[in-house]
């Protein structure tokens, strides 16, 4: 997917030596800040606002994720790994700063606030979900559905801005595309041995694996072979491909409903960046 002018725009608060060298950042949330941006056009918010709405909700956005990279474990030997929690752990705490500084200068007070409890109410959703996988009481498909609405609450702070004829539209929209990135992301999980716990994948074999299986699961081992041999019984890559088409299709349904416009162009655009990713599972298969 191509670098947005807001990922552009957000370089110079996220691109610091110090945290490049000893560490790594999540994601930028490209998708869902394209979105934002062009719910927002199509309301006619003027470009400067728009912009500025689109920043510091995709900075706010990376400094909640950075902090999901956070180790649960503070018992870290290697001067590397401890340099490395202590950056995320900062850097996390500097992007979330930066939407209160940002829209104070600008006098958009209303904006604090609305992101302020979004913010609230992501962190106790979070907890929830972690919760809830501690205790291992979760479905796949609820691990999924959680995921989506976590990573959308942020964006569906702007609810209030969007045109009176995308309202209905403008949530599911969101969740669609999101559904998709979360998707995508699981993909590659599937792929890797080290991001299986509590991944998709993990979720879905501990619901529908024997019963040897999932007592292996529950349990903190870590055979690879194994891990692998199971992954590949259950098709996991293959069931995440699919699902990602079927949701994209489902997009696309939507989006032609629209009446045709910028919005919907850029929907459609939006759209095919991910459908390369379908075809993903035979491509690992391959290497």
């Amino acid at each position: 997917m191509t670098k947005s002018r807001i990922q552009e725009m957000a370089k110079p608060y996220m691109e610091y030596d110090m945290i490049q060298s000893h560490t790594s950042l999540p994601d930028f949330p490209e998708a869902r800040t394209r979105l934002l941006l062009a719910f927002l056009n199509a309301k006619g918010i003027q470009e400067e606002n728009r912009n500025l709405f689109a920043l510091v909700t995709s900075l706010v956005q990376v400094g909640l994720d950075t902090h999901d990279q956070v180790p649960e474990s503070n018992e870290l030997k290697e001067q590397n790994e401890a340099r490395s929690r202590q950056l995320k752990v900062l850097a996390g705490a500097y992007f979330s700063s930066r939407f209160y500084n940002l829209l104070s200068q600008a006098g958009q007070i209303d904006i604090i606030k609305q992101l302020s409890l979004s913010i609230c109410e992501v962190n106790r959703m979070k907890m929830n979900f972690y919760l809830q996988m501690k205790q291992l009481k979760l479905t796949a498909e609820e691990y999924l559905q959680q995921s989506v609405n976590i990573k959308t609450q942020l964006f569906l702070s702007f609810n209030k801005m969007i045109s009176d004829g995308y309202l209905k539209v403008w949530p599911e929209i969101l969740t669609g595309f999101t559904k998709c990135e979360v998707l995508v992301k699981e993909m590659f999980r599937a792929d890797s041995l080290h991001q299986f716990r509590n991944s998709w994948g993990f979720w879905h074999l501990l619901q529908f694996g024997t019963k040897e299986e999932r007592s292996y699961l529950s349990s903190d081992k870590t055979d690879g072979g194994l891990i692998r041999s199971m992954l590949q019984k259950y098709n996991i890559a293959g069931k995440l491909s699919q699902m990602l088409d079927e949701q994209l299709e489902h997009l696309k349904e939507i989006i032609r409903k629209l009446e045709p416009s910028n919005l919907t162009e850029e929907l459609f655009r939006l759209q095919e960046t991910y459908y390369r990713f379908v075809g993903m599972p035979q491509l690992l298969e391959e290497r």
